[in-house]
């Protein structure tokens, strides 16, 4: 859904994880490494594209609970192994934590990003857009990711989590981000690839929005845009 070329937006706050940085595969190359590091398979994961599909699914899982407020950061960080473990009769929770540790210190060194992710983001400066982030994701884990990518230098302000006191959908993590940049609602979009984080939680802070639909998901939300491509947001910008 692209309407006509738009001029009315200055500032442009996007999402990191899964709208550029490729949180899906970067994620899958570290378990790979840390599967074999830790000789997961002699402890009975025998089937490790099973073990990502069921870590997906509780990262997934845990993370709704996480945003919603009822769960710590620490209880994801490590239940989403220990759940991927129990799912092959592995109850061991110093494994599960040893590993949490591991995917941390490991996972911000993957470079994995959207295809013209920096394309797109080289055409948006181009034509003088500010741009912005705003992520869910840890302080460290984010700064680091962004690093790696070369990412850092495009983004006038990243705005997380920790840093807001807020999580999205929270109205309050939006203002917050409205506020520290100084932009204004009439002249701001957030582009997201989060129905719920990132669409929903934006339109409720009066936000205009991009729902990035990289899996070609439906949705009832009425976004702004929605686009299946980043390429896709030059006809917008």
């Amino acid at each position: 859904m692209i309407l006509e070329q738009s001029t009315k937006y200055k500032h442009l706050f996007f999402d990191l994880d899964h709208t550029l940085w490729d949180f899906e595969a970067n994620a899958k190359e570290t378990l790979q490494q840390l599967c074999a590091l830790n000789n997961l398979e002699a402890k009975g994961v025998n089937d490790f594209e099973l073990f990502f599909k069921q870590y997906c699914f509780h990262n997934d899982q845990l993370w709704k609970r996480y945003t919603a407020g009822t769960i710590k950061q620490e209880e994801l960080r490590w239940k989403r192994m220990w759940l991927s473990l129990l799912e092959f009769k592995i109850a061991d929770e110093a494994l599960a934590k040893l590993l949490a540790a591991q995917f941390l210190n490991e996972l911000p060194n993957r470079k994995n990003l959207f295809p013209y992710t920096i394309e797109i983001l080289e055409y948006l400066i181009e034509k003088k857009y500010v741009l912005h982030l705003i992520t869910n994701g840890f302080d460290s884990i984010q700064y680091s990711k962004l690093s790696n990518t070369n990412l850092t230098k495009y983004f006038k302000e990243i705005i997380t989590s920790e840093k807001a006191n807020s999580l999205k959908p929270n109205k309050e993590i939006f203002e917050f981000a409205l506020h520290i940049t100084g932009a204004s609602l009439d002249e701001s979009i957030m582009i997201g690839d989060n129905l719920d984080a990132d669409i929903k939680g934006a339109m409720n802070a009066g936000l205009d929005t991009i729902f990035v639909n990289h899996l070609h998901v439906e949705t009832n939300a009425k976004p702004t845009y929605i686009i299946h491509h980043l390429k896709e947001l030059e006809e917008i910008f």
